[in-house]
């Protein structure tokens, strides 16, 4: 299945923080980004890559078109999926990772925004991310050369003759042969 990027604008990160920033020690464990789709209809997503930087865990929502004249809503379509299997740990801080819509906790389809919330429990790590974000929907449908009519050979006009093919009973070598040209 072939894959095409969504053109995206993936705005700046927002952190969040429970209690007092002036008097909490620490630093926020939980950023928000929010990736728009300008000029861009609403999509089905196929697939999500990016290369993690120190983000334990991932939930993603969406804004989804609904299907009456009433307001989009949003809906969590992953919780809390574990990129670092121990956040005090380096395991998985800085791996590529791809999803795909069959992961997800709800249909793919109508996106019109997306909404990243990235958890990092540990204080050991200054600060965390994703890079790289790519968003890709289904690309057009090739069919394949060997489907086409034009990718029949010339000397034997195949997808006339599909009834005349046998299968030889020499070895598997042997390819498939009309048995009306021999070709």
């Amino acid at each position: 299945m072939s894959r095409v990027v969504v053109p995206c604008h993936v705005k700046s990160t927002v952190a969040l923080q429970v209690g007092d920033m002036r008097t909490s020690q620490g630093r926020p464990g939980v950023l928000v980004v929010d990736v728009t789709f300008p000029n861009v209809a609403p999509f089905e997503l196929q697939e999500i890559t990016f290369k993690n930087y120190y983000t334990a865990f991932l939930s993603i929502r969406v804004r989804q078109q609904t299907l009456m004249h009433t307001p989009a809503k949003w809906v969590t379509c992953l919780r809390d999926y574990c990129l670092m299997p121990d956040p005090h740990s380096e395991e998985g801080a800085q791996e590529y990772v791809s999803l795909f819509k069959h992961q997800m906790l709800c249909d793919m389809n109508r996106i019109l925004e997306l909404r990243l919330i990235l958890r990092q429990p540990s204080p050991l790590w200054l600060s965390f991310s994703v890079e790289e974000l790519q968003i890709y929907q289904q690309g057009p449908k090739a069919t394949p050369p060997w489907l086409s009519p034009s990718g029949f050979p010339t000397q034997c006009p195949m997808s006339s003759l599909l009834p005349a093919l046998r299968v030889s009973q020499t070895p598997a070598e042997s390819p498939l042969r009309c048995s009306r040209c021999g070709h």
